[in-house]
């Protein structure tokens, strides 16, 4: 006996609510997110902007090649004081295959590093297969992460114990936590409050000084990065849309 075709349309009316309602929530969501990501902004007196598919690409390492470049959601720019001065600071929530996966804040320093490392949750299945940038070399563990490098001989002078305590601090809902050219990221869980990604910001930015110190040591200082402002002013000026070179 065939079942009767109304019991097809309603299994098909029911998966069809149940899709819209879905649909709906998330869209609230990513609504509600938005208006309490621009207050925030506003809040700090830093720059706001809704997409952007350009900023990803200033990085290729930690949850970028993990996940794919994606786009920038609900962005924040703008710069923070630490101990060692004022750093320019984005936050963005990282989409990919339009889901938002984690919401990375990254933090500048003023050179660049001449290594790339990754500092991975033990219980993050961290393995991936980036033709544009595989998984570099396995250093070991640092605190309760393991670190991953492009060289391990540079890395090794960089991780120091204070860098150790500093990444212990920011805690063990950021799945990775690295350091890629002249900036300090972190990738934290999607809809973190903005009180999670204040101390957040505080915390990498604690990171930055460890790495990027005010007054370094003449001797093992790396060259200094270029700053956006042509015109030597301030440290940090907004590049929505503008990819680094």
């Amino acid at each position: 006996m065939g079942i009767p075709a109304w019991v097809w349309f309603t299994v098909a009316a029911v998966a069809g609510v149940a899709g819209f309602a879905l649909l709906a929530t998330d869209r609230a969501q990513r609504t509600a997110r938005n208006r309490e990501r621009r207050r925030w902004a506003a809040l700090r007196g830093w720059q706001f902007e809704e997409t952007d598919h350009v900023l990803p690409t200033r990085w290729e390492a930690g949850a970028i090649a993990y996940y794919g470049t994606g786009l920038a959601r609900d962005v924040v720019a703008g710069s923070t004081f630490t101990a060692d001065g004022r750093r320019q600071v984005y936050v963005l929530d990282h989409e990919t295959a339009g889901k938002v996966n984690s919401v990375l804040v990254g933090v500048r320093c003023r050179r660049a590093l001449s290594v790339v490392i990754e500092l991975w949750l033990s219980t993050v299945p961290f393995q991936r297969d980036n033709e544009k940038m595989p998984m570099p070399d396995l250093l070991g563990p640092v605190g309760s992460r393991y670190a991953f490098v492009t060289d391990v001989p540079a890395a090794r002078k960089i991780i120091t114990p204070d860098l150790i305590d500093a990444a212990e601090e920011i805690g063990g809902d950021v799945t990775v936590v690295w350091m890629e050219n002249d900036w300090v990221l972190a990738a934290a869980p999607p809809n973190s409050s903005p009180a999670r990604l204040e101390r957040l910001l505080r915390d990498v930015g604690e990171l930055a000084d460890v790495i990027d110190p005010f007054d370094p040591d003449p001797s093992d200082a790396e060259e200094p990065v270029a700053e956006d402002d042509e015109e030597g002013g301030e440290v940090y000026r907004p590049s929505f849309g503008r990819k680094q070179q």
